[in-house]
């Protein structure tokens, strides 16, 4: 069995924070599943990661006597895996400035690349077709719409069939509806994309999408929801009011009214009733993103660009977010005002009111609704949370 083993650097993992905070890059949920997934279901074999070192425990990198190596930030492909597919051992394939992007090595080969210790020069065979690779948090929904096109052409099946309660506007082969999934007295629109309905998937009365759109396993859209692609709900995520491009790992809620796009959720993240995010500066002009690396704000070239919140964080009920906001991991803010474009980790309160959210505090509260999605709170979450709270707080400047 293809033992393939998806590795990152700390610079690419600071990168992607908030969401590399608490998952390897390869976990990322990007188009229909998840970056491992993809690489597992096209390559076959089994799939690890090499990821930050407090994260080894949850996900442990697993070695074997023959391993395929694979920069965990690059998108799949069609010529990408026909040229994976011709390495030989001991070889590697690299970009255009001589990174590798994936490598073919046996254990302690792998071991040592790993570790930064490999010595011995590889055969580098160069790859000139074109690489789709995540760079920013923001391409967890700019590329949104390319990996939903891609997701659903491999995993498209059968399906049941759109009841007459409904009104499809579209082709109908783009539309999947898994027959346990519940769609009712909606319109859904294929013209712009397709439409994924996973298993045990919820699609309540007066919802209206317009693809590309995915809705996995538990997925709910709660009555009157309207969606715009490119939009992903990862498991047993729940969605009201107005949606447009956004991609929710999972477990995450915005049950009510409020609007929300351009945007990134990671999992366990709660929106109270009437949040509204921004995601386009009133002057139409380009925006600045939160870099953890130089702990400022960047300028972009994006002009549409909503929130990017970390796990388990949450707002309180009429909470406005400025465009390009950033939330860390495990933040809880309220309040009537607009608070700043950063929410450091684990920060508790509203705009110049803030304070450092318990750790003990911090952990029932996770507890708590994990138990309601019936997950285990096991210790690795509460290795992780630990981890996390002394790793993230130089950026809490109040203590």
């Amino acid at each position: 069995m293809l033992n393939i083993i998806l590795f990152s650097t700390e610079t690419s993992r600071m990168r992607l924070r908030p969401f590399s905070y608490s998952r390897p890059i390869g976990a990322f949920r990007l188009g229909i599943d998840s970056l491992a997934e993809k690489w597992q279901a096209l390559l076959g074999g089994q799939v690890s990661h090499f990821t930050a070192p407090y994260l080894a425990q949850k996900y442990p990198c697993q070695v074997e006597e023959e391993n395929l190596l694979i920069r965990a930030t690059i998108l799949p492909s069609a010529d990408l895996i026909a040229a994976i597919g011709q390495l030989q051992a001991g070889e590697s394939l690299a970009d255009a400035q001589g990174q590798s992007i994936a490598l073919r090595l046996g254990s302690l080969a792998a071991q040592q690349y790993l570790a930064g210790q490999l010595l011995e020069p590889l055969v580098q065979q160069e790859y000139r077709a074109d690489l789709v690779e995540l760079k920013g948090p923001w391409d967890l929904f700019q590329l949104n719409d390319y990996q939903l096109r891609q997701d659903f052409e491999r995993l498209k099946g059968e399906g049941k069939k759109l009841s007459a309660s409904n009104r499809l506007i579209g082709p109908e082969d783009q539309l999947y509806i898994h027959p346990t999934a519940y769609v009712e007295g909606s319109i859904l629109n294929t013209q712009t994309g397709p439409i994924y309905i996973g298993p045990e998937a919820q699609v309540l009365e007066g919802c209206m999408l317009r693809g590309p759109i995915a809705l996995n396993e538990g997925a709910a859209l709660k009555m009157g929801t309207k969606v715009y692609g490119a939009t992903t709900l990862g498991p047993h995520a729940k969605m009201g009011g107005e949606i447009s491009n956004v991609n929710v790992f999972g477990y995450s809620n915005k049950g009510h009214d409020g609007f929300l796009g351009n945007a990134v959720l990671g999992e366990w993240c709660n929106l109270g009733a009437d949040t509204n995010s921004s995601n386009l500066k009133n002057n139409y002009g380009k925006v600045k993103v939160w870099n953890y690396a130089q702990e400022q704000f960047e300028q972009t070239d994006l002009q549409f660009c909503g929130l990017l919140m970390g796990d388990h964080s949450k707002t309180g009920i009429n909470s406005m977010l400025n465009t390009a906001s950033t939330v860390g991991f495990s933040a809880n803010l309220y309040g009537a005002d607009f608070p700043e474009k950063f929410i450091p980790s684990f920060a508790w309160g509203s705009k110049g009111n803030w304070q450092t959210y318990s750790l003990d505090k911090a952990m029932q509260t996770a507890e708590r609704m994990m138990q309601r999605r019936n997950i285990p709170f096991d210790a690795n979450e509460s290795q992780l949370f630990e981890q996390l709270f002394v790793r993230t707080q130089n950026y809490r400047k109040w203590e």
